[in-house]
């Protein structure tokens, strides 16, 4: 049995999943809400009902780890390893894969067989938008679910392809997706102690820069522009040719110091343009401000170790591109410098969603995402804004001037401009910087949930088709890639002592332990694996 404390909109809306008939559910919660929490409890009590095969689709493979671990801690086994060419081994209760996993190969296929009546968990389910053939793919996967469960961090719409799962509800601005469940950053700020305040200082600059044909462009973020000189200015700030980038980074970096004088492991994060810019960006903040920085990109193999030890270090600065913009944990980032030319809505909440993770018994979270003052960006940040003051602030005693007012329609803030190449930047410097509430005492409450009993939950341990699984402080998962390693390692001298293939140990590694293969073996069988290779490796060695 296990006993869990919900916040009470994960209450509310769990209560509400529980009450409905349809096979598909969708709750958006603003990031650092609780969703996984929601969701795993939501799929836990529906496995007690009915045992069956528990399926997470997570966006990105950092994000298949955080999966499996958080649900080990709700007593539910997650395979984060899962790959179509193997089962499912019997001591877990399902997987987590990827939307670009499913739209790979036959993997759509396979887990169409798999989820046939079983749970269904879609993190940040607006993923299966961003190319048709993943919405294809999951619609083949897990068409025959008896349950779905979709998550989003913030409301989305449908510009062209409507996403399988999702209801849509027509709209001025086109289909945006039908929420059975919404609770939004105002909502999470009134009930304390769930979301951070965050305050969006803004830098306006002198850019200057050059077309391929020549023409020579001087503008701030205050001109109107065509959407192209648009690009090029946000682009031309940016670079690391300009003084721009290292005056934002200095004042984030000042931002940062200060924080870090009362909490002490508080970080900061800089989301980049691409690889080569994040690389740029760490070398400036160590040469010229002689702090250290990590740098994420998504094809180092180490992307996600190093992610899961900043989350946990006191290092200072992490610079990374798309990876951690969205679900990735780190609950002690203060500071922000939005730094990339990616300007749609969705993106930008995302993004700061990495800054607003509360942590309770700490006292004056406040977090800081420094921006360009450009006019999609401020718009952007101005409905966030807008939210906290009316939750901070009440009626008739605002003092916050963070944004003098709502901006023209000069551009459309869902407009996502291209990237482009064909120019030079001559020069950029940052003229203001516009933050005029940070100095405000909010108070965010940090409520003790606990003492409502109405919140709490008894979920009745589920078992597996292996039975019950022992808890202890690693997942399966954790157990087996130990496991798998040690037997590798014996592998490896087995291979140097008879002088076989490596495929032929591993086979007779196998007959030993009466394993058919390695990858849905149990975490029994691969003790028994392990202790019978090393047995054998010990007669030969005394032989």
């Amino acid at each position: 049995m296990t006993t869990v404390t919900l916040r009470p909109w994960q209450r509310a809306a769990f209560d509400q999943f529980q009450s409905s008939d349809d096979a598909d559910y969708l709750a958006v919660a603003t990031p650092g809400a609780g969703k996984t929490t929601f969701a795993l409890v939501c799929a836990r009590a529906s496995l007690v009902e009915q045992p069956r095969t528990l399926i997470v689709v997570a966006p990105t493979s950092h994000l298949k780890v955080q999966w499996s671990l958080a649900a080990h801690r709700l007593g539910l086994q997650l395979d984060p390893d899962w790959s179509p060419d193997a089962g499912l081994a019997r001591d877990v209760h399902g997987l987590v894969t990827t939307y670009q996993q499913i739209a790979t190969g036959n993997t759509a296929t396979k887990l169409a067989g798999l989820s046939a009546g079983g749970f269904v968990i879609l993190d940040e389910i607006h993923h299966a938008g961003h190319e048709r053939a993943w919405g294809d793919s999951i619609r083949v996967a897990f068409g025959h679910a008896d349950r779905r469960l979709s998550l989003s961090g913030t409301p989305f719409r449908s510009d062209s392809v409507q996403i399988p799962f999702v209801r849509y509800d027509t709209v001025a601005e086109g289909e945006l997706a039908h929420a059975d469940y919404t609770y939004g950053y105002a909502d999470a700020l009134r009930d304390g102690g769930v979301v951070r305040p965050v305050y969006f200082p803004r830098v306006d600059g002198e850019m200057e820069w050059t077309t391929a044909s020549g023409d020579v462009f001087n503008a701030n973020f205050q001109d109107e522009l065509t959407k192209d000189q648009v690009s090029m200015r946000m682009r031309t700030a940016l670079s690391l040719e300009g003084e721009w980038m290292p005056a934002v980074l200095a004042k984030a970096n000042d931002q940062l110091r200060t924080i870090r004088a009362d909490h002490g492991d508080a970080g900061g994060l800089v989301i980049a343009i691409d690889q080569e810019h994040a690389q740029g960006i760490a070398r400036l903040l160590r040469d010229r401000f002689g702090t250290p920085a990590d740098v994420v990109v998504s094809d180092d193999p180490m992307a996600s170790k190093k992610i899961a030890e900043f989350a946990t270090n006191n290092r200072p600065w992490l610079v990374a591109v798309r990876m951690v913009s969205e679900g990735v944990d780190i609950p002690r980032l203060r500071v922000g410098v939005f730094a990339t030319t990616t300007s749609t809505e969705l993106f930008f909440r995302q993004a700061v969603g990495r800054f607003v993770r509360w942590q309770a018994g700490r006292a004056g979270q406040k977090a800081f995402v420094f921006i360009p003052d450009d006019p999609r960006i401020r718009s952007h940040a101005f409905e966030i804004a807008e939210e906290r003051r009316h939750v901070l602030y009440p009626p008739g005693t605002e003092n916050d001037d963070e944004f003098e007012g709502r901006l023209d329609d000069q551009i459309h803030p869902d407009d996502e401009i291209e990237q482009l190449t064909l120019f030079s930047v001559v020069s950029s410097t940052a003229t203001a910087f516009t933050h005029h509430d940070h100095n405000h005492d909010d108070a965010v409450a940090d409520p003790e949930i606990a003492a409502d009993p109405g919140l709490t939950i008894d979920l009745p341990t589920v078992p597996t088709a292996a039975g019950i699984q022992p808890i202890g402080s690693l997942s399966v998962a954790e157990i087996k890639d130990d496991l798998r390693t040690r037997n590798a390692h014996v592998a490896k001298r087995l291979v140097d002592m008879t002088g076989w293939t490596h495929g032929k140990v591993q086979g007779e590694m196998n007959r030993l332990a009466g394993v058919t293969r390695v990858a849905t073996a149990t975490t029994d069988q691969l003790e028994r694996r392990l202790r019978y290779s090393e047995s054998w490796l010990r007669r030969l060695q005394h032989g």
